[in-house]
């Protein structure tokens, strides 16, 4: 029997992401992209700083400009890490599929045994609920065993359900959801302000030299690649900021916006621009679903049941059993045939089955592939049975019906009277 095992959550969490200071903070599978995203934000925007205090030893008014710079700097930083490190609002799992609403008729044997190997049958893959007096469609989760609640998707990336799911953003390494999206809204528009900021006083430390712009631009390269930096940058963030700002006017996210295309039917959620900018940045966060921290019991080497719909793709019955972790150990044994199909009988006349002239012609009574095909080949090739010979073979369509003599060779190698 599996032994009994006491450990974090985080320590037996499902989903695909990584764990750091005990829990407390958690991040997605790509959490490596955080360091590129920080260098790209820090490497230029503090060689900005260092290069205005510089000048404001020759010109003290640079000494503000390079403290804002840090500012902003600092701030992006931390919207940055404060999107990236926190629980996006990740649903909690069900180790369970939950109990179907409605009976099925299983007074037949073979339906009883259908369902008993595909639970999944008896749960309906999507439900209506009411939002704001709209009807919304909520999916089933084959992986988390729960229905999704309303806005909510399961994230590919980091294997988990999230509520108000908005997208997996490789940059940050976490997905944007209900918790986090208002930290990744303040992320990208201070990482904007923060471009126009470097790009504008980079042009301006340009200007003020007194030699004239080609030679002040020749002298001053950093200030020329800040400049060029700056204005491919501006497009990104700048346009992920606008975007977004849409998105939030109309109270959608992002993967709404592509998947139901709400401007062409009623959106149910939208409040009107006032309220739904208040819903992002002045309402409460709600508590995470989940408690990292918390102590839970695990069994040792027992798989997690999970459901997966048995005509959606074609696998074979030992992949279909456990889409998420999988079963290595299970024998075709453990799924016998259902007691309709055992009890059949497969005593066929072997007289009938095997070539005239041999004696112990053994045919499966599965058929395998090439047996199949050689009698389903004997099978078209004759058109009448005679009553006194069984499977006697007409040598023509339009022929007279005449006995065969036999033969001790085999009559399906014969191709002499096939269509």
């Amino acid at each position: 029997m599996a032994d009994s095992q006491t450990k974090k959550l985080f320590q037996v969490w499902k989903g695909n992401n990584k764990f750091f200071c005990q829990g407390r903070l958690i991040f997605g599978p790509d959490v490596g992209s955080l360091y590129l995203s920080s260098f790209l934000i820090a490497g230029p925007a503090l060689a900005f700083c260092v290069k205005m205090f510089l000048k404001g030893k020759d010109d003290s008014k640079f000494y503000p400009i390079a403290a804002v710079g840090l500012v902003l700097t600092i701030l992006d930083l931390i919207f940055l890490y404060m999107t990236s490190g926190r629980d996006p609002g990740i649903v909690p799992r069900n180790s369970k599929p939950p109990e179907p609403e409605e009976a099925f008729d299983v007074t037949n044997p073979s339906m009883e045994w259908v369902l008993g190997r595909h639970p999944q049958l008896k749960i309906p893959r999507v439900k209506n609920v009411y939002v704001n007096g709209y009807p919304v469609k909520v999916k089933f989760c084959d992986t988390c065993l729960l229905y999704r609640p309303p806005r909510a998707s399961h994230c590919s990336i980091c294997n988990n359900c999230v509520q108000k799911f908005d997208h997996h953003c490789p940059w940050v390494g976490q997905c944007i959801g209900l918790r986090n999206y208002r930290f990744f809204y303040l992320f990208i528009s201070t990482a904007t302000i923060l471009c126009l900021y470097v790009h504008v006083f980079s042009w301006i430390s340009l200007v003020h030299e007194r030699k004239g712009i080609w030679k002040a631009m020749s002298r001053d390269v950093l200030s020329v690649i800040l400049i060029v930096y700056c204005f491919v940058a501006v497009w990104f963030v700048g346009g992920l900021t606008a975007f977004h700002f849409y998105l939030m006017s109309t109270n959608q996210t992002t993967y709404e916006n592509f998947r139901y295309r709400y401007d062409k039917k009623e959106n149910p959620y939208n409040k009107g621009m006032l309220k739904n900018f208040t819903e992002v940045f002045f309402s409460g966060i709600p508590p995470s679903l989940n408690d990292f921290q918390a102590t839970v019991s695990e069994q040792a080497e027992e798989p997690v049941e999970s459901i997966h719909h048995p005509f959606a793709e074609h696998k074979s019955s030992k992949e279909k059993i456990d889409i998420e972790m999988g079963d290595r150990n299970i024998n075709d044994e453990d799924y016998p045939l259902p007691k309709i199909l055992r009890d059949l009988e497969y005593d066929y006349d072997e007289d009938d089955m095997k070539p005239k002239g041999e004696e112990e012609a053994i045919i499966n009574p599965f058929f395998i592939e090439e047996e199949r095909n050689q009698i389903l080949h004997n099978s078209l090739a004759g058109d009448e049975f005679n009553d006194e010979k069984s499977y006697q073979r007409n040598g023509s369509y339009g022929g007279a019906l005449e006995p065969i003599e036999q033969s001790t060779s085999d009559p399906r190698l014969d191709h002499s009277a096939s269509v």
